[in-house]
């Protein structure tokens, strides 16, 4: 019998296979009792290999491939959640750790890429969301929220290292344009399955799982979408043109179809900002449109709500509005002085709310706002570390203008009009419209970034090399 003989590494591979079929042997009856009879959860541990090999094979194409789908992910990934309710995990927590995973391998490999100031204020924001996860009544929750800051931060810097130049920015916004075409479709779907009983009543959430999250995401597409009609570097044929106008206004369609005021709100302040920065024009068709979805009942019954029910002498008859008003001023009233620097800990809000609510019951309700959220959790810190993001964003999209008005400008517009949407909803937790608000906002700030390295470059090039010091004969 020939004997085979085997060096230190195929030992070690062998080793480690081994090790592997042992863990896998272990972990599978443990697995399987997880999982259950759930179609979805015994699909996602495959689904899992594959991103994995996905991973292994290009890790851009996966982030690609994430960004591609993740807006149509929401119903089945929810689907394969296991665990109890505040721990509870799926394959989106998986691909949520290798969405960070590929952001801190992109840093790995080029560190300079990502401006420092981006860097900083990103870093200290979720230095104090962690701080505020130890001290939170609510662990489970305080690290999910903290771990979504993070992925929010990975998305953001992975656009620096996907987007380098102008080709790559038109690039990556038809991938986010791209996303919303199976949410559509299954927004229709369920229109005309579900419209029969009375449009009116009918609030579209498509693949997500609230309809404001649906309707927030649809305002950045529109608003992405307005830049690839108006940009002449797309070069849309007079055929492609009219289809993609006809297929933002089916968008516009699906957003008042979701019955959420404040994306409304957004969407208005979009072709207002636009109009007052390029087109005026605009001005007037937007007044236009207003006039003309008045006339629709569902719309008037939404604007009609807002001035009924602000009286707060029967709790139960008050508009979503004054129910906010007071559950915010509850919150801000029940807080300690000595709290107000620090806050309660991560999600405390919802822990605390039927202390202070008198309408919460045993309801842990969340704070429909972002600032309240931040002040009471993280508190002023927290808000100031918040702001600091936005600022700086704000702040490299006005140096991007000056060089490329129109797409800077989109920007700033979507960047305000999450600013204002964050003041009556809980924006921090609708993970797959923060990934793509956060995409965009990296994508402009990048593309500021690398036009002023060239600059430099160029400049020191202009300049020539520096001049050797002088030595004595």
């Amino acid at each position: 019998m020939k004997k085979i003989d085997l060096d230190s590494s195929q030992l070690l591979v062998l080793g480690a296979a081994v090790m592997v079929a042992v863990v896998v042997g272990m972990a599978l009856p443990v697995v399987a009792a997880l999982l259950g009879d759930s179609y979805a959860r015994l699909a996602a541990l495959p689904v899992l290999f594959l991103l994995g090999g996905v991973f292994l094979f290009n890790k851009r194409l996966l982030l690609l491939m994430v960004l591609l789908l993740r807006a149509s992910g929401d119903i089945v990934l929810e689907a394969t959640r296991v665990g109890a309710t505040g721990a509870s995990t799926g394959l989106g927590g998986a691909i949520n750790a290798l969405v960070i995973l590929i952001a801190l391998l992109l840093f790995i490999e080029r560190p300079r890429l990502l401006p420092r100031k981006a860097a900083v204020v990103w870093l200290i924001l979720i230095a104090v969301e962690a701080v505020g996860v130890v001290v939170t009544p609510v662990p489970s929750f305080g690290v999910k929220m903290a771990l979504a800051f993070c992925s929010y931060f990975a998305v953001f810097v992975c656009a620096f290292y996907t987007v380098r130049t102008q080709d790559d920015f038109r690039f990556m916004v038809r991938i986010i344009v791209g996303s919303s075409v199976i949410p559509v479709i299954y927004g229709l779907i369920s229109i005309a399955l579900k419209g029969a009983g009375g449009i009116s009543t009918l609030r579209v959430q498509s693949t997500f799982t609230h309809p404001n999250i649906f309707a927030f995401y649809l305002t950045l597409v529109i608003s992405l979408g307005l830049y690839v009609l108006k940009s002449s570097t797309f070069k849309l044929s007079s055929i492609q043109r009219v289809s993609f106008t006809a297929y933002v206004g089916l968008l516009a369609v699906m957003l008042l179809l979701t019955q959420t005021r404040s994306a409304w709100l957004a969407c208005f302040l979009l072709f207002v900002l636009y109009g007052a920065l390029f087109e005026r024009r605009y001005l007037v068709y937007i007044l236009v449109l207003c006039c003309l979805a008045m006339l629709i009942p569902s719309v008037q019954q939404r604007i009609m709500d807002l001035d009924a029910g602000n009286s707060m002498a029967n709790y139960a008859k008050l508009n979503s509005f004054a129910w906010r008003v007071l559950l915010w001023d509850s919150a801000l009233k029940w807080m300690s002085a000595s709290r107000y620097f620090t806050g309660y800990g991560v999600e405390a809000f919802g822990f605390y709310a039927p202390l202070f609510f008198p309408m919460a019951g045993n309801t842990e309700w969340s704070a429909h706002n972002v600032y309240v959220q931040l002040f009471f959790d993280v508190g002023l810190l927290g808000l100031l570390a918040y702001f600091a993001v936005f600022y700086q964003c704000f702040r490299a999209l006005l140096k991007y203008y000056k060089r490329d008005r129109l797409a800077a400008g989109i920007l700033m517009c979507a960047l305000v009009q999450y600013l204002v949407v964050s003041a009556s909803d809980n924006m921090l937790g609708y993970l797959a419209f923060n990934w793509y608000f956060w995409t965009a906002m990296g994508m402009g700030w990048s593309l500021c970034s690398n036009l002023e390295r060239q600059e430099k470059v160029g400049i020191q090039k202009s300049i020539g090399p520096a001049t050797a010091p002088l030595t004595p004969a």
